[in-house]
């Protein structure tokens, strides 16, 4: 284990050997740091953090800080759970959970493993962030956002409270977005459009033409059709062959709580 002279950790502190925590940075109480973590210069981990294998901090960086939420229990401390592998570059911010004194110690901020977040992006109270996102410069959550596995999130886009990114979506740069973004998909604009399916990085990822055929055709329906949300869904159910994308598609239209960007 390797702390800076400058460093403060905090004796209730719990770090794997090989953390290295550099100069002017601060762990707080009852934090937990995985093996390999690096925890750059003039961080914060904030209380209550539990923080997995090989992260990486930038200069910067200031990770389950109290939550930007005015209905945020004085002194009460919240959670954030991150998985491993993970890179935040300068000046990232994630805010801890909310308690809003009711009893519910089940809330938490949560970002999964294989994630890269960008200079200044913010991860708001309560997200859910999932694994293999990539969030590019100044990129903000609201509290309370839920994004997917495998999202990208283009830099200076800001999303809504409450709204979901679907899995490996993409947002273009400076979108602004107030609903729910289809997984698979390229949204980006203001007003956000959805501008049909991400075939370049579909095809990246190894999805056969068959698959983005499928996509592209649940796309149309939902969006050039004419048809209604329930309509659009009634008619993929008849026309597209059953396989994994169109199951995720129909489960995340028929969860969406904010309607379709």
């Amino acid at each position: 284990m390797t702390i800076h002279s400058t460093a403060i950790v905090h004796p209730s502190a719990e770090l794997a050997q090989d953390v290295e925590v550099q100069a002017f940075s601060i762990i707080e109480a009852n934090v937990k740091i995985g093996a390999g973590s690096v925890i750059g210069p003039h961080c914060i981990v904030g209380a209550g953090t539990l923080l997995g294998a090989n992260n990486r901090l930038f200069s910067g960086a200031q990770i389950s800080v109290l939550p930007q939420d005015l209905k945020h229990k004085k002194g009460a401390i919240g959670k954030t759970r991150i998985g491993d592998n993970n890179t935040f570059r300068e000046f990232v911010t994630i805010s801890s959970s909310t308690d809003y004194g009711d009893g519910d110690e089940h809330k938490v901020t949560s970002v999964g493993s294989g994630c890269l977040l960008m200079a200044c992006s913010h991860i708001g109270h309560d997200c859910s962030v999932g694994s293999g996102v990539i969030m590019a410069n100044s990129a903000a959550l609201a509290g309370h956002v839920t994004v997917h596995d495998r999202a990208i999130i283009g830099g200076l886009t800001g999303i809504h409270q409450f709204c979901t990114v679907g899995k490996m979506a993409f947002l273009g740069a400076m979108s602004r977005v107030a609903q729910d973004a289809l997984p698979y998909m390229i949204l980006a604009g203001q007003p956000t459009l959805c501008h049909g399916p991400n075939v370049v990085g579909l095809e990246r990822a190894g999805f056969s033409k068959e698959t983005i055929a499928h996509i592209r055709k649940m796309y149309k329906l939902l969006y050039r059709s004419n048809m209604n949300t329930s309509q659009a869904v009634k008619a993929i159910e008849d026309q597209v062959p059953e396989c994994e994308e169109r199951r995720v598609i129909l489960d995340f239209v028929r969860n969406s709580k904010r309607g379709l960007q």
